[in-house]
């Protein structure tokens, strides 16, 4: 997700940035970012409405929805990017929507070409979330 945040941040778009390795926070602190050392931190960053993108392995991705879902407010978005099996996005969306959060399941492609080319992007969620979030989609 770095180089996504990189490209982001060329264009315009203030980027928060969070991860369990201080080191990745840091350099993308020197390209512009703003850091956070918790997820707390991270989330209380964020303007609102909230848009939390996680860049995870599908193993732990359902646990760390959980986490940042519970920092959260209704009218906030998460963006899952990572290869979760899309069954699991959509019980997640399910899960999430109760609590008037919305998912969005976004497919991401484009590896270390990303940043100079652009991604691939295979997006899917509430429409309102989807718009809101078009200039960011546009940017990648």
């Amino acid at each position: 997700g770095a180089n996504m945040v990189r490209r982001l941040m060329r264009d315009g778009h203030e980027c928060v940035v969070y991860d369990i390795n201080p080191a990745s926070v840091a350099a993308l602190v020197t390209d512009g970012a703003s850091g956070a050392a918790s997820m707390e931190e991270f989330v209380g960053k964020l303007a609102k409405p909230r848009c939390v993108w996680l860049m995870l392995p599908a193993a732990i991705t359902g646990r760390i929805i959980d986490q940042v879902a519970a920092l959260m407010e209704p009218g906030d978005i998460v963006i899952d990017g990572g290869n979760s099996y899309y069954h699991d996005a959509v019980d997640q969306a399910a899960k999430l929507a109760g609590k008037g959060i919305h998912l969005v399941d976004v497919g991401t492609s484009g590896g270390v070409w990303g940043l100079e080319r652009g991604y691939c992007l295979m997006i899917g969620g509430p429409d309102v979330a989807v718009q809101h979030l078009g200039s960011i989609f546009a940017t990648l």
